[in-house]
């Protein structure tokens, strides 16, 4: 008899690079015979989402996967009330004897984009942004300012939280505020905002790197790059490995640029060799384990627009 499984996506239906992602591995999961339905919880509040994650739990499932950070609140109510219940929770940080976490390394691919942010800024200042301040986009954030740090190009780096990772009005205020402040390349980790800050770009005349899916593919003349981080593999590999009972609930399993279809810097045509050294040696140094990327920021943030 086959697994039931569901995948819990958090925003609002069909939008949104990470979900695509997460939504694209559970297609492949159950294109290779597993039993899966995905179900959305659009509710951004993280009270509701733990309560329509307890609703799911209430009518049964072998595994439910929660795809991202934003999971990790309602998961982590959930496996206390439902002990026998398992979980998975990708790119996330909950620990429970009944819960595993999968995670796609995004600090990796985030520290490469701001070695190359700080090597290609002309103006001498980079941006990030993100929406919620969920530990993986704290810890994006945190590996990217090291990044650009470590680059030692002196370049000053921008960085704040919009509040939401599905607006793109507030992405496309966010990115022009950081462009008045002098940014010309701009590290988005943002979902269903994205159409915003593509905007901006293109009415701004600056750059953008993207994360989880390719961007320099889906739109050259504004990505510089994009660092990827397939979250969607994590859903497909826990769902394989449930089925042959191989989660280490309780524990993790990663993915780092080791697995380069999993995680990797993907650069844009246009980026000059030395930047692009500049990457592959960074990226030789991380995969060997002589440098791990900071996780952690504690410095100043930029105001958040109006």
């Amino acid at each position: 008899m086959s697994a039931r499984i569901e995948v819990v996506l958090f925003g609002p239906e069909g939008r949104g690079s990470f979900n695509e992602a997460g939504n694209a591995g559970a297609g492949r999961a159950r294109d290779a015979g597993h039993g899966v339905t995905v179900t959305w919880i659009a509710d951004p509040a993280p009270e509701a989402r733990a309560i329509a994650l307890l609703a799911l739990c209430e009518r049964g499932a072998d595994l439910i996967v929660a795809h991202g950070g934003q999971g990790d609140y309602p998961v982590s109510i959930a496996a206390q009330r439902f002990a026998r219940q398992r979980f998975v929770v990708t790119q996330g940080s909950v620990r429970a004897q009944n819960v595993a976490t999968y995670d796609a390394l995004q600090e990796q691919s985030a520290f490469l984009a701001g070695v190359l942010a700080a090597h290609v800024s002309q103006t001498g200042v980079v941006g990030h942004m993100s929406g919620e301040k969920v530990p993986p986009g704290l810890k994006g954030r945190a590996a990217f300012l090291d990044g650009v740090r470590s680059a030692e190009t002196g370049v000053r780096a921008l960085t704040t939280f919009c509040g939401s990772q599905h607006d793109p009005r507030r992405a496309f205020d966010t990115f022009a505020a950081q462009q008045r402040a002098g940014a010309d390349v701009i590290f988005a980790m943002i979902d269903g905002g994205r159409d915003g800050a593509i905007a901006a770009c293109r009415e701004l005349g600056i750059r953008q790197i993207g994360n989880v899916l390719d961007w320099t593919v889906r739109a050259p003349d504004v990505f510089l790059a994009s660092a990827i981080a397939d979250s969607g593999r994590c859903v497909e590999r826990a769902i394989a490995d449930f089925r042959r009972d191989a989660v280490p609930f309780g524990g993790a399993v990663t993915f780092g640029l080791a697995e380069r279809d999993v995680v990797r810097l993907a650069l844009a045509r246009d980026v000059g060799h030395a930047a692009r050294a500049q990457v592959e040696a960074w990226g030789s140094k991380l995969i060997d384990g002589t440098v791990r990327p900071g996780l952690q920021y504690e410095g100043e943030e930029f105001p958040v627009a109006a």
